[in-house]
C-alpha cells in the first residue's frame, strides 16, 4: 500500500488519499471514544464540497483514529439540551439528512469499522455502501437506543430491515443486542470480516470495486414472509404480542419503534424517515427516557473511579473462595471467567467444590453450543478453578472472599484462619448479607484489611455488589474490593456498615408488607402481577421464593433489633419454615416447583396453612403502593444516615440489586420527579389508612417543606 498524504483537516474529521481513494478518519479531540455530535454536520458537508472538486478520488473509505473503537454512539449530551420534543424531532433531521447525503454519494463509501459501533455510529455505517469489519473480540455492532428509551432517529430503523431483513432487524432493535463480527456477517450487516491488521487493506480494495451488492442471508421461507404485506403483519403482530408480555406497557419506545418500521416499508422511505423523527423526538421529552438517561449517565460516572478516597487498589493475581456452594461458586465463576483471575475454591469436604464446578461447566456448555465460546476457551477458564477441603493454595492469595454459613462464630473464626494460612497483605472479604463487618472483624489481627463484599443471587446474573467497609477499614482495602467487584463485571456500591446494608434494608419492608397483603387475603398472583406491572422484573412473593424464605426469616430479626419495630416481620414467615417451606432451593415455598410448566402455579396449600381465603379486593396500583412507598420512605433514611453516600448509589444500588423498574430512574429519581410533597401526602393517606409504617420520616418531610431534591 502507497503511503498516504494528508490533504486536509477539518476538526474532528482528517482526509487523506491512497492511489485515489480518499480515507476520512473521524478522531474526536480529547475523548477516548468517538461520539456523534450535531456540529459534525457542517464538517462532513465542507468535507463533501472538497470531495466533489477533487476529480482524482474513485472511492472513499470511512474509519476511526481511535484504536480500539469506531464510534460508540451519539452524544447523549445533546439530549439532555433539548426543552421540546420539536428540538429534538429536529436533531434526528439533522442527522438523517447528512446521511442520506452520504449514502447519495457517487463514489462508493466504505465503512471499515474496528471496536464498538453503536448506536449511530452503525446508523453512520449503514449510511455508507458498504462496511468491513475486524473480527476482534471488541467489535461489537449494534443499535442500543431503547435501552434508553429511544429508537434510532438518524435512519437506522429504515436502513438495518432493508439491508438485513425485517426479523432480524426487530431483535436487534427491540432488545439493544449486540453483534460480534461473526454474527454481523453472517447476517449480512457486514460485507467482509477480516483481521484488524489488513482492515483498512481491505475496505481500500472493497472501494476500488464500486458500491458492494448486498445479498440477502437468509432462507426463502423467511424472505416469502416478509416480503408481502401479510406476511409483515403477521411478524409485527408476534412481535407486539412479545413486546406486551414482557414491558407490561411501561416501556413506550419499543412499540413506537415498531410502529415507525412498520410506516417505513409500507409507505417508502421518506414516510418512514419523517415517522422515525417524529418519534424519536416525542421519546427524549418522556419520563422513562429520561430516568434511563439519567441511569446511563450515574453508571458512567461511577465506572470512571479508579481510587477510593485517593487510595489506589492493590495488585490482585489469585483469588481465595471459602464455600463452595451455590454462592461461592457464583462468586468463583464471575473471577475465572470474567476477571481472568486464579481461583481455590475451600469447601469442608469434596460435595461442594463439585457443586462449584457443575455450577461453572453449566454456565459456560449452553455457551459452547451456541458457537458463542469455544471449547478450548471453556476449558481455559475452567482450568482457573481448583479446589479443595484444605488451604492449599492459599499462601498465594491476595484476597478471600467468604461464603459459608450465616454465623457470626464461624465467620469470625475464618478470618483468624486466613490470617494464619495467607500471605500479610492478603484481603478478607464476607459475602455476609446480614451479619456487621465490624463484629466480623471485631477478633482480626489485621482488621483494615476485613471487608464486606456482598453479592445477589445467581451471581453470574445479578449485576450489583455491596462493598462495605467497617470503621477501621483501609481506603486501600476497599479500592482493591471495588476492583475486584469490576473486573468481575459487577457494578459495586459503597455502602455503610448498618444492619441490612443498604439493598436488603430498602428491600425487607417491600417484601413484609406483601407478606401483609397476602394474610388479609389478596391471592398471590394479584400480589406478584401488581408489582410486576407496576415496573418490577417479579413480584414480591416470587422473590421469595427466589431467595429463600429462610434468608428472608434469618433477615428479619437483625434488622428489628437494629433498626425498629418497623422491620418485625408478618408471622406468615415462621409458619412457613415451620412446613419446612424454604423456596425455590427445596422446592417448597408459595409456587409450585414439582411440574415443568412455563409458568409455575401457586400451591394452594399456602392458604390453607396461613388459615388465609383468598379473594382480591385491592386495585393493582394500591397492592403495588402499599409495598413501594415503604421501601422509598427507608431509602431516604439510608441516605440520611449515609449508609449510601449519594442518591446516585441509591439509585443504582436499587435497581441492580432488586429490579426497581429502570424506567423510573431508581428511588430518588423517582421521587424527585413525582414530587416530594406528594410522596408525603400519599404516605400520610396510607397511615392514616393501613397504620404508622407508612409515616413519611423526618428527612423526607423536610425536604417536601424546603423544596430540596436529591440531584
Amino acid at each position: 500500500m502507497n503511503q498516504q498524504t494528508q490533504t486536509s483537516k477539518v476538526h474532528s474529521f482528517t482526509l487523506s488519499k491512497n492511489d485515489g481513494i480518499g480515507i476520512i478518519t473521524l478522531d474526536v479531540p480529547g475523548e477516548r471514544m468517538n461520539t456523534l455530535r450535531a456540529s459534525f454536520a457542517e464538517e462532513i458537508r465542507a468535507l463533501l464540497a472538497e470531495l466533489k472538486a477533487d476529480d482524482e478520488i474513485q472511492g472513499l473509505v470511512l474509519c476511526s483514529g481511535k484504536p480500539d473503537s469506531f464510534v460508540a454512539g451519539a452524544d447523549i449530551n445533546m439530549l439532555a439540551a433539548c426543552t421540546t420534543a420539536a428540538e429534538a424531532t429536529a436533531l434526528a433531521r439533522a442527522g438523517q439528512q447528512i446521511f442520506a447525503e452520504l449514502e447519495a454519494l457517487e463514489l462508493p463509501l466504505i465503512a471499515a469499522i474496528h471496536g464498538p459501533c453503536l448506536g449511530g455510529g452503525l446508523e453512520l455505517a449503514l449510511a455508507c455502501h458498504g462496511r468491513v469489519c475486524s473480527y476482534a473480540d471488541i467489535t461489537r455492532l449494534g443499535l442500543p437506543e431503547v435501552q434508553l428509551g429511544l429508537l434510532p432517529g438518524s435512519g437506522g430503523t429504515q436502513r438495518l430491515p432493508r439491508l438485513v431483513g425485517l426479523t432480524p432487524a426487530l431483535e436487534m432493535m427491540l432488545t439493544g443486542k449486540q453483534l460480534s463480527a461473526r454474527a454481523a456477517y453472517k447476517a449480512g450487516l457486514v460485507d467482509d470480516m477480516v483481521p484488524e491488521a489488513i482492515l483498512l487493506d481491505t475496505a481500500i480494495r472493497l472501494a476500488r470495486q464500486g458500491k458492494p451488492v448486498h445479498k440477502r442471508r437468509f432462507g426463502l421461507k423467511r424472505l416469502l414472509l416478509e416480503a408481502n404485506p401479510l406476511g409483515r403483519k403477521l411478524v409485527f403482530n408476534k412481535a407486539l404480542g412479545r413486546l406486551r408480555d414482557k414491558t407490561r406497557g411501561q416501556y413506550p419506545a419499543p412499540e413506537k419503534l415498531l410502529e415507525v418500521v412498520r410506516t417505513g416499508l409500507e409507505q417508502g422511505m421518506s414516510s418512514g424517515l419523517a415517522a422515525e423523527s417524529a418519534a424519536f423526538g416525542a421519546l427524549v421529552m418522556s419520563s422513562q427516557s429520561v430516568a434511563l438517561r439519567h441511569l446511563f449517565f450515574a453508571t458512567t460516572e461511577m465506572k470512571k473511579a479508579h481510587t477510593f478516597a485517593g487510595a489506589d487498589p492493590l495488585p490482585l493475581q489469585r483469588i481465595g473462595v471459602l464455600g463452595g456452594g451455590l454462592m461461592g461458586g457464583g462468586i468463583a465463576y464471575v473471577t475465572a471467567t470474567r476477571a481472568g483471575l486464579p481461583v481455590r475454591i475451600k469447601d469442608i469436604d469434596y460435595k461442594g467444590i463439585n457443586q462449584a464446578m457443575a455450577t461453572a461447566y453449566g454456565l459456560l456448555i449452553p455457551k459452547v453450543r451456541n458457537k458463542k465460546l469455544s471449547q478450548s476457551r471453556m476449558m481455559l477458564q475452567l482450568g482457573r478453578m481448583t479446589g479443595g477441603i484444605d488451604f492449599k493454595g492459599f499462601d498465594r492469595v491476595d484476597m478471600v472472599v467468604e461464603a459459608v454459613f450465616e454465623d457470626l462464630a464461624v465467620k469470625q473464626h475464618m478470618v483468624a484462619e486466613i490470617e494464619a494460612q495467607c500471605p500479610a497483605h492478603t484481603i478478607f472479604a464476607s459475602n455476609t448479607s446480614s451479619l456487621p463487618i465490624n463484629q466480623i472483624a471485631a477478633r482480626a489481627r489485621r482488621p483494615e484489611q476485613v471487608i464486606g463484599l456482598h453479592y445477589f443471587s445467581p451471581v453470574d446474573k445479578m449485576p450489583l455488589a455491596e462493598v462495605i467497609p467497617h470503621a477501621g477499614t483501609s481506603a486501600e482495602t476497599v479500592a482493591t474490593a471495588l476492583k475486584l467487584a469490576r473486573e468481575q463485571g459487577k457494578t459495586p456500591i459503597v455502602v455503610g456498615d448498618k444492619a441490612g446494608f443498604y439493598v436488603n434494608r430498602i428491600l425487607a419492608p417491600y417484601l413484609n408488607e406483601a407478606a401483609r397483603l397476602l394474610l388479609e387475603g389478596e391471592p398471590i398472583e394479584a400480589i406478584d402481577s401488581a408489582l410486576v406491572d407496576y415496573g418490577f422484573p417479579l413480584g414480591p412473593i416470587s422473590l421469595l421464593d427466589e431467595v429463600g424464605i429462610d434468608i428472608a426469616v434469618k433477615i428479619a430479626p437483625v434488622l428489628t433489633q437494629e433498626l425498629g419495630e418497623r422491620f418485625q416481620a408478618p408471622e406468615v414467615f415462621a409458619a412457613l419454615l415451620d412446613d419446612k417451606r424454604y423456596g425455590k432451593k427445596n422446592g417448597r415455598g408459595f409456587y409450585r416447583f414439582d411440574g415443568q410448566q412455563k409458568t409455575r402455579p401457586v400451591d394452594k396449600t399456602v392458604y390453607r396453612l396461613l388459615g388465609v381465603k383468598p379473594a382480591a379486593r385491592l386495585p393493582a396500583r394500591e397492592i403495588a403502593e402499599r409495598c413501594v412507598l415503604q421501601m422509598l420512605n427507608e431509602a431516604v433514611l439510608a441516605l440520611e444516615e449515609g449508609v449510601i453516600g449519594s442518591a446516585r448509589d441509591g439509585d443504582i444500588g436499587a435497581i441492580f440489586g432488586i429490579g426497581f423498574p429502570p424506567f423510573l430512574g431508581g428511588p430518588f429519581h423517582h421521587i424527585q420527579q413525582q414530587g416530594i410533597g406528594s410522596l408525603v401526602e400519599k404516605m400520610q393517606e396510607f397511615s392514616r389508612k393501613y397504620g404508622e409504617r407508612f409515616a413519611p420520616c423526618e428527612p423526607l418531610q423536610c425536604r417536601a417543606k424546603e423544596g430540596r431534591g436529591f440531584y
